[in-house]
């Protein structure tokens, strides 16, 4: 009877579940700009922090934290908006230009007694939508943004809140006392792995956009920001980042600059993910590649297009939180990577 009532109650959280998620999805409207909002506001609460120390008061220092990401992301979103627009407008052609290299590629291999056959081959496999996929994710992100007022406003009520989440937690879990210092050690893990993954993206975009600008790629500034939104991605984001920079370089510049592009992204994707990374975030929250792609998949079918570049924080919160917990250790060990 016992293993009878324990497969009952299994059942009943998997329905339970079934019926979050499917909620979750058909509300997707109103989840993922709040999701995003969260996002904002914890990468901004450390400068909430810095300001405190001169004494500023909290009022203040959130309008200053908020003037401060209008300013940047206006700016940033007037020239992405600007490149992307221009893109479009090129992308048939890049499109063609890339489709006849390919058929080149195809008709070189076959002199060398390679035979493929060449329809059959560019019917499964086009190349112009490794440069679509950028081109679409950016244009959802976009999509997203267009409730900017609800997100900020969600955000700046959310840093007004920020010092008392945690007392409330203890206070809705019954732990007036905080003996359950977990709970401290969930929100800290998050707010240390945000930040510093998003410290780490900027930089990742940083430099992949300098490097274009140097080889002289077009739209360097809207494949920095592509590094950048990706690199949340480990693994997966900066293979999918490099492709259309790579792409672009082959179409306009020829072999030798796309593959000069190539390397440029593996030395940058290979400093900041084994060396920068590991050395402020350690490895104990690192997850596998296989979590990596399935999340992925998951929270893209979820959220939409954020979901897809928010995945990997998203997972890692629920990683965080199962590391926390007793009865959930053994899954985020699942979840974790071999070097673990």
């Amino acid at each position: 009877m016992s293993s009878l009532s324990g497969i009952n109650k299994s059942l009943v959280v998997l329905a339970s579940l079934v019926i979050v998620l499917a909620g979750i999805k058909l509300a997707s409207d109103i989840v993922v700009p709040f999701i995003l909002a969260a996002f904002i506001a914890i990468i901004c609460n450390p400068l909430l922090k810095f300001f405190a120390r001169f004494h500023i008061p909290k009022g203040i220092a959130i309008i200053l934290v908020i003037a401060l990401v209008l300013a940047i992301g206006t700016s940033i979103a007037g020239l992405v908006g600007q490149s992307l627009n221009d893109f479009s407008q090129q992308l048939p052609s890049y499109r063609e230009q890339l489709q006849n290299k390919f058929i080149w590629l195809v008709d070189t291999a076959a002199q060398h007694n390679i035979l493929i056959d060449k329809q059959q081959i560019i019917s499964l496999f086009d190349p112009g939508k490794m440069i679509d996929m950028a081109s679409s994710m950016l244009t959802g992100l976009g999509g997203v943004m267009a409730n900017v007022f609800l997100i900020i406003l969600t955000v700046v009520f959310m840093l007004f809140e920020a010092p008392t989440i945690a007392n409330k937690v203890h206070l809705a879990l019954d732990d007036p006392e905080m003996k359950l210092k977990q709970i401290d050690r969930f929100l800290e893990s998050i707010n240390s792995y945000l930040a510093i993954k998003t410290l780490v993206s900027l930089a990742t975009g940083i430099c992949a956009s300098l490097l274009l600008w140097l080889l002289d790629i077009d739209y360097f500034i809207l494949w920095g920001v592509v590094a950048f939104l990706l690199n949340y991605i480990p693994n997966i984001g900066s293979i999918i980042a490099a492709i259309p920079a790579v792409l672009l370089a082959l179409i306009t510049q020829g072999p030798l600059i796309a593959g000069l592009v190539a390397v440029g992204y593996v030395t940058i994707n290979t400093v900041m993910g084994n060396i920068v990374e590991p050395k402020y975030m350690g490895r104990g929250l690192g997850l596998s590649t296989l979590v990596v792609f399935l999340s992925l998949i998951f929270w893209g079918w979820l959220l939409g297009t954020v979901g897809m570049l928010l995945s990997v924080p998203l997972t890692m919160v629920v990683k965080i939180a199962l590391e926390n917990s007793e009865d959930g250790h053994w899954l985020s060990t699942l979840l974790g990577s071999s070097e673990q």
